[in-house]
């Protein structure tokens, strides 16, 4: 490997640069798509579609737009969008689909949405 891994690089490690988005752990799923299948699915979270090996087609169902992603293309996808991809080359198109984790909200938040969830809100200052 000549390149590190643009996920564990770190460019700046300043503090006063930090951006709480970029150092969040990101859940990154590799899956090919094979010329004549069609995959599709709901997006759960706000995530970023990379395309290597062939040219793939995307289409989104709220979309009037098609698109073909050249390989190297990267696509924004939305939480709750159902998308379909699929390939019309006979190379098979590499696709990663990468997301950040949410940050983890500490026990006293939990506590309190919890309240705020059945209806009881935050106790009251006597």
């Amino acid at each position: 490997m000549d390149q590190a891994s643009p996920q564990c690089m770190d460019d700046d490690s300043s503090l006063s640069a930090y951006q709480p988005d970029e150092r969040l752990p990101k859940v990154v799923v590799h899956f090919s798509v094979v010329r004549g299948a069609t995959l599709t699915w709901r997006v759960d979270a706000d995530s970023t579609l990379r395309v290597q090996g062939a040219r793939l087609w995307l289409t989104r169902v709220n979309s009037p737009y098609d698109h073909w992603l050249e390989p190297g293309n990267e696509f924004r996808l939305q939480r709750g969008e159902r998308v379909w991809l699929s390939t019309d080359s006979e190379r098979t198109a590499r696709v990663s689909l990468s997301c950040a984790l949410p940050a983890r909200r500490g026990f006293v938040r939990r506590w309190l949405g919890r309240l705020a969830w059945l209806g009881l809100g935050a106790p009251a200052a006597r």
